[in-house]
């Protein structure tokens, strides 16, 4: 039988934020009902959650701002789960719980509110984690741009376990695991900012799955989503990590027709926009085929798109081998050509 007070408020008032009643009523009808789990306790201060014997914690946080809220493959309560749960993957760790502080603006569709915790939930609950404790704040209208989430993720990993820009080497191989630049891509043209409209979605998905099979490979060095600044970014912070140089192959790295399409209109590089359903590894040389086999069982787009160059290899920093046979440099990033993407 559901015993959960019935809730007819359609949008988002500062009564809301009072820690009274309609607070109350609001996180029961809204927050409680969708993500509830046995650690959920939402008249609790704080929770205990187990924890696996000798296994290390790890744990992350991050703030999420996409505009708009909602868009083609997601929304920012599904994005902000997939965010929190790669950066756990990505070091080795299986992610275990979650603590979500939300901040609303007065005015605020209920039905949207519903929309967003159901799609957080629903990525939640797809990834094995659950959401432990909370935090709702309402600010004045004009005062947040719809809603703002903040987001804490608590996962394990064995002890010992040896990931890092400190392990790569000169000749190791760069993959990464599917197409770049949907996420930036697709909510791009949500914005219909630059009077362009198409079907392109968000690659925003979790990538423990490839994750945890490129954990069995012993010549595995380094893993990094490439989010905000897109594949460029995670070569220039694994070049400025290492001392060494990356080279890309333009001609392997796999950008779909749609993106490309996007970025030639408008004048942007794929390379560069976030991506929130994708992984860069770095392993061994010799590992190199395993670990693109690996990544093919579960993403047959995953590709081997450069290498790890010595120090006097080339000119140093991330370099791009074109189709055409050149070189040219990939700067590093230094306006953000698209806010609000994460």
């Amino acid at each position: 039988m559901d015993r959960t007070p019935s809730f007819a408020d359609t949008h988002v008032s500062l009564a809301h934020g009072n820690g009274g009643r309609r607070m109350r009523e609001l996180i029961d009808a809204v927050f409680a009902r969708a993500l509830a789990n046995a650690h959920l306790d939402t008249a609790a201060d704080a929770v205990a959650v187990p924890l696996p014997l000798h296994q290390e914690v790890v744990v992350t946080t991050d703030s999420f701002t996409v505009q708009p809220i909602e868009f083609p493959g997601g929304n920012i309560g599904s994005l902000a789960v997939h965010g929190i749960v790669n950066d756990l993957a990505v070091c080795g760790a299986r992610p275990l719980y979650l603590t979500l502080s939300v901040i609303l603006e007065e005015g605020l569709e209920i039905a949207l509110l519903r929309r967003v915790i159901g799609a957080l939930a629903h990525a939640a609950r797809a990834s094995g984690v659950a959401v432990v404790a909370g935090d709702t704040k309402v600010v004045e209208r004009g005062d947040c741009d719809g809603m703002y989430l903040a987001m804490t993720g608590i996962g394990a990993r064995p002890r010992g376990t040896a990931l890092g820009l400190e392990r790569i080497r000169a000749g190791d191989r760069v993959l990464v695991s599917g197409t770049v630049g949907e996420h930036g891509a697709a909510v791009m043209l949500a914005r219909h900012e630059f009077g362009l409209h198409g079907r392109l979605a968000s690659d925003a998905a979790s990538v423990l799955p490839h994750a945890q099979a490129l954990m069995a490979e012993p010549g595995l060095r380094f893993m990094r989503d490439p989010t905000r600044g897109g594949l460029a970014t995670v070569a220039h912070e694994i070049a400025r990590g290492t001392g060494l140089s990356v080279h890309l192959s333009e001609d392997r790295i796999p950008v779909g027709d749609a993106v490309q399409s996007v970025c030639e209109l408008l004048g942007f590089d794929p390379l560069y926009l976030a991506c929130e359903g994708r992984l860069v590894a770095v392993v061994a040389r010799e590992s190199a085929e395993a670990a693109l086999g690996r990544l093919h069982r579960l993403a047959p787009q995953a590709q081997l798109i450069g290498h790890i160059g010595a120090i006097g290899d080339g000119p140093g920093g991330v370099v791009l081998e074109t189709a055409l046979g050149g070189r040219r440099m990939l700067d590093e990033l230094d306006d953000d050509p698209l806010p609000r993407i994460c």
